[in-house]
């Protein structure tokens, strides 16, 4: 813990492992088998239980709830895993739950920005620069896409995807998975269009943007069912990588995708 600030009031277990430059603010708990990356921040009434480990940082502010053990009725007690990468920021009241399971993990990437009250769920997979907007929840088992963004009140169900730079709406209901680059809104949800403006935010050139747009056409606008719709992707866009990333994600669909 050299050249860690720590606030008197703050309770560390002595198993914690807490980076150089970090500072511990007023009030937080930091338990069991901790291992906190350097310069990260916890701001006041913070709690972070373990096992779990955090990279360099990241900020949390307070009340946050991070580690705890998973909600899952079935978890028998067995120690549990969380993994956060680098430069994230979770706001007040932010809860993370660790896998159900010693050989699973609940995964979250780098530089994502999680709002106030938004969940991860157990064994979730949460990819790099996403945002979660206030009270945006993942159920168990959920995997998110670098660059995704959940609007505010969007519930996932527990084994749905969201694909890279998904977008939903606030309030959505996500029951299926979201392909790769598509707007998802309403509940339960539907899928609205191609989310542009992200794209755009990342510079995609405008000839990957058209067929994105033509693979959102074929897909959904079309008297295609999902299979002949890729058949159609295949045959009649070229094989990029955004269009080949859209294709093997709706082909690795368990739960399916929405219309």
């Amino acid at each position: 813990m050299s050249d860690a600030q720590i606030h008197p009031t703050a309770i560390v277990d002595g198993s914690a492992e807490i980076g150089a430059g970090t500072v511990v603010g007023p009030y937080c708990v930091i338990g069991a088998d901790v291992v906190l990356g350097p310069n990260c921040w916890l701001q006041h009434h913070v709690t972070l239980c373990g096992p779990m480990r955090a990279g360099a940082g990241n900020k949390f502010y307070a009340s946050c709830s991070i580690g705890q053990q998973t909600q899952d009725l079935k978890y028998q007690g067995e120690p549990t895993y969380l993994e956060i990468g680098d430069e994230n920021t979770f706001r007040e009241f932010v809860t993370i739950s660790r896998s159900t399971t010693s050989e699973g993990k609940t995964r979250v990437g780098n530089r994502g920005s999680f709002l106030a009250y938004s969940h991860i769920g157990h064994d979730c997979q949460v990819g790099n620069e996403v945002v979660f907007s206030n009270n945006g929840t993942l159920a168990g088992h959920v995997e998110v896409g670098d660059n995704a963004v959940m609007g505010g009140l969007t519930a996932v169900h527990q084994f749905c995807r969201l694909g890279r730079f998904a977008i939903t709406g606030g309030c959505s209901k996500i029951v299926q998975d979201v392909p790769p680059f598509m707007i998802a809104d309403g509940n339960p949800a539907e899928i609205r269009g191609v989310n542009l403006i992200g794209l755009e935010r990342k510079n995609y050139p405008p000839e990957s943007l058209k067929w994105i747009k033509e693979a959102f056409r074929l897909i959904y606008r079309s008297k295609f069912n999902t299979r002949q719709a890729i058949e159609a992707v295949r045959k009649e866009l070229p094989q990029n990588e955004e269009i080949t990333l859209i294709v093997e994600f709706i082909e690795k669909s368990e739960r399916g995708i929405i219309r």
